[in-house]
Order: C-alpha cells, then sequence, then structure tokens
C-alpha cells in the first residue's frame, strides 16, 4: 500500500524530480526534420564530379588497343603504374618517368640528376633497381659519365619493351582494368538516367 511521497527519502525525492525534468526537456525537443530529397541537378553535378576522377571509356578502351595509349596518357600512366604498384614492380614505370623527365632537365643541372637516376635504378643493389641486362647497365654507366640528354635512352627503351610484353599484358586481364570497363559503361548509363530525368522535370515544369 502506498505511505505517499513524504514518507520517501530526501534522495530518492530528488532523483525522481531529476528523471521528471529530463522527461520534460526531451518532450520539449523539436522532432527531426526530414532531409529533403536532393534536387535531379545537384546529383548530375555530384556525378559529373566523379566522372572527372574516372578514365573516360572511350580511353580505356585506347588503352586495350595497344600500350602505347597507355603510355602517351597522364592518366594511363596513373592507372598503370597502381597496377604494377600491386605487382611490386612499379620501379619500371618510375624508372621511364624519370628518363622523360631527364630530357626536359637544364643541361647545367643534367650530370647531378643523371647521378641521381643511375645510383636510383641502375647500379647494381640500386634501392628501386630496374630489370636489365649486364651490357646496357655498362653502357648506361659509362653514358652517365658524359651526362649527354640521352644517356638513358637505351635502358629506358629497353624497360619500356619489358613493360609491354610482360607486365601490359597481365594488366590487361586484370581485375582493375575489368573494373575500370565496368564503371565507364555504368557512368554512362547513369549519365543518360539523369539526362532523361532532368528533361522530364524540365517539361513538367514548364507544362
Amino acid at each position: 500500500m502506498c505511505k505517499g511521497l513524504a514518507t520517501l527519502p530526501a534522495t530518492c525525492l530528488k532523483s525522481a524530480k531529476d528523471i521528471k525534468h529530463k522527461i520534460s526537456f526531451l518532450l520539449q525537443k523539436p522532432e527531426p526534420q526530414a532531409a529533403e530529397p536532393k534536387p535531379l541537378k545537384d546529383k548530375a553535378a555530384a556525378s559529373a564530379a566523379a566522372d572527372k576522377s574516372r578514365p573516360a571509356s572511350a580511353d580505356v578502351e585506347k588503352w586495350k588497343e595497344s600500350f602505347s595509349h597507355v603510355m602517351s596518357s597522364q592518366t594511363g600512366v596513373e592507372v598503370f603504374r597502381s597496377f604494377l604498384s600491386s605487382e611490386f614492380s612499379e620501379e619500371n614505370i618510375d624508372f621511364w618517368i624519370a628518363c622523360e623527365e631527364y630530357k626536359k632537365t637544364s643541361p647545367s643541372k643534367l650530370a647531378t640528376r643523371a647521378q641521381q637516376i643511375y645510383q636510383q635504378y641502375i647500379e647494381p643493389d640500386a634501392p628501386h633497381e630496374v630489370n636489365l641486362d649486364a651490357a646496357t647497365r655498362e653502357e648506361t654507366r659509362r653514358n652517365v659519365d658524359k651526362a649527354g640528354g640521352t644517356c638513358f635512352d637505351e635502358a629506358q627503351k629497353m624497360i619500356y619493351n619489358l613493360m609491354e610484353k610482360d607486365s601490359y599484358r597481365r594488366f590487361l586481364k586484370s581485375k582493375l582494368i575489368q573494373d575500370l570497363c565496368q564503371a565507364s559503361s555504368d557512368a554512362t548509363q547513369e549519365k543518360k538516367g539523369w539526362d532523361c530525368a532532368e528533361n522530364r522535370q524540365t517539361l513538367a515544369g514548364g507544362a
């Protein structure tokens, strides 16, 4: 049988008041507003932004045609390097890139840069040693002593051929290139869908 609040200890009364205060505060809180759906234009803009970071389907198709298309495209080089990185052989394309940049080096800096490339990629036990035969390695060493603009040409050509005949073939069969093809196809279909939806919205608004 209830004897009333007066018989309860003061601590219990205080706890009961605190609970009552919290319940009242919660009841006064406004209900969360439902998120408004984003306009089609905002979604289309987000899709367009994603497309910019994704290789175009036409580019991917060109990469599948020849290795030269891959290496003549900045995006192609980046994607191919990602593939080589998954195989722990990115030193090949890094060396190729270093050789391309070396050709643009000012004459006054050729000697220093040539030594850096040689020490990083070519000399025995280099940190990122590339796979060259002994004759090409020795020829490159002699060329570096002269530090001409073409001192790495033979070594660069050999590494290019190695990537084309070996790594590129695996690249074409890799999950990476398959995913890019699928993503490009999905993006094309999605864009068509947004365009149709936006056209319907425009027509409905003008009616």
